[in-house]
């Protein structure tokens, strides 16, 4: 799969204001893991949502009391992260479904990556950093406050550790061999 043709703005880094960015396929692990995160966190935003005009509702990912995405993505910490409500309000534009995050997020991983500058990868390094702490928070708050397992919330969690790695490996860039090794 490729991206899309370059803006015309980014279309030749030689002109002025350009950042110096070219378009270019995003790489298929890349792909991959944006795609699937896509589309748990619009799972995600599904169950909350169906769990929301139905209490009895049971999605494919409710196993058992305590394996039960609904009940996780319907929790307090489901929402905003469970810190923007207590901090600027409940009625606050950043106090969203924590799924709205996640498709923000796996749609800028896969358009920085399609981008060929060093801002981009700087981003996509930046931003990973963000989701993996956001990751390990709602581990934590998953395991020893809610006492659950949700195979949905566990998968996004590897897939941010997997799209850490491809940023880290794009901001290193290609590792020369050294002789005589």
């Amino acid at each position: 799969m490729s991206c899309p043709a370059p803006a015309p703005w980014l279309a030749s880094p030689t002109r002025p204001g350009d950042m110096g960015a070219t378009w270019r396929a995003p790489g298929w692990a890349r792909l991959a893991l944006c795609l699937a995160g896509l589309v748990l966190s619009l799972y995600a935003m599904h169950v909350k949502a169906a769990r929301s005009r139905d209490k009895d509702y049971r999605a494919l990912c409710d196993v058992g009391t305590a394996i039960s995405c609904s009940r996780v993505f319907s929790s307090r910490w489901g929402q905003g992260f469970g810190l923007v409500e207590p901090l600027l309000g409940r009625d606050n534009v950043f106090n969203q479904s924590n799924s709205i995050f996640g498709c923000v997020f796996y749609t800028l991983q896969l358009l920085l990556g399609c981008l060929r500058a060093r801002w981009a990868s700087v981003l996509l390094v930046l931003s990973s950093l963000v989701s993996l702490a956001g990751s390990v928070y709602l581990a934590w708050i998953l395991f020893f406050v809610l006492y659950d397992f949700c195979f949905v919330c566990i998968t996004t969690y590897a897939i941010n550790v997997g799209l850490m790695m491809l940023s880290f490996q794009e901001v290193r860039g290609p590792q020369s061999k050294v002789k005589g090794h």
